[in-house]
């Protein structure tokens, strides 16, 4: 059985980490050497293409944390959750929904989608 929670916190917990050392451990114990990751603004393969994108975040909006805020739930190797971002202990500025594929329990493809944006 997935544990989807796991995979969720290990997903955050990734996407959260400034240090690039410990990063690259997590990237390997949460994605699959072939990831795949699809968003409305940014795309990436493998561990290196998600790592760019996680450094481009924290370039971005440094400071700034994930959290979940809803799910996660899932069935067979499909998961599926909600996550905020912004500063630290204030209110989200971004908010997504994630559907991803698990492959031994690890995320082989991220589908994401913004729920929340600030205006332009």
């Amino acid at each position: 059985m997935t544990d989807f929670q796991t995979i969720a916190e290990a997903y955050i917990s990734a996407w959260n980490e400034t240090d690039a050392t410990r990063r690259e451990r997590l990237l390997e114990k949460t994605f699959t050497s072939d990831v795949r990751y699809r968003d409305p603004l940014m795309q990436g393969d493998g561990h290196a293409g998600v790592e760019a994108l996680i450094g481009g975040v924290h370039q971005q909006f440094p400071g700034f944390r994930f959290a979940l805020k809803s799910g996660p739930d899932g069935f067979g190797d499909h998961i599926r959750f909600s996550w905020t971002l912004g500063p630290a202990g204030s209110e989200s500025v971004i908010e997504g929904t994630d559907f991803c594929v698990v492959e031994d329990g690890r995320l082989k493809s991220v589908t994401g989608f913004l729920d929340k944006v600030p205006a332009q």
